[in-house]
């Protein structure tokens, strides 16, 4: 069963999925902060078109290094916006996190299938 994640317990969450036990706090927000960076990467490719893929995929597998791939993919559609999962899909995609459903995000199941790919995007990670 999965808590439905929102504003509340959001950052309870992230705490529990955190594996680095003898972490400083200071250290799970960096980490977290992640999420920023990439919301701040996928809107400066909407708006100009340039995407720095090896910085977003960097962010991406650390993340998932950090806080597994269920929680990791929890959060990350959490954090980002709805208009940049399909960048966001792409991405996992590629790096073959992305599942079928993502469960109790504000209330609401995201399907994959609900979701496009980005082709720009898609066809510059297959030149990778």
């Amino acid at each position: 069963m999965f808590i439905d994640l929102n504003d509340e317990n959001f950052i309870m969450y992230a705490m529990k999925a955190y594996d680095s036990p003898y972490c400083i706090l200071s250290e799970f927000e960096s980490d977290l902060k992640r999420t920023k960076y990439l919301k701040r990467l996928f809107r400066r490719y909407k708006v100009t078109g340039d995407i720095k893929h090896q910085l977003i995929l960097n962010h991406i597998i650390c993340l998932y290094n950090i806080f597994g791939v269920e929680a990791a993919t929890r959060i990350l559609f959490f954090k980002i916006d709805t208009k940049d999962y399909d960048v966001l899909k792409t991405f996992l995609l590629f790096l073959n996190y992305m599942p079928d459903k993502v469960l109790g995000i504000r209330g609401k199941d995201i399907t994959s299938s609900d979701i496009s790919v980005d082709l720009k995007v898609a066809n510059m990670l297959r030149k990778i």
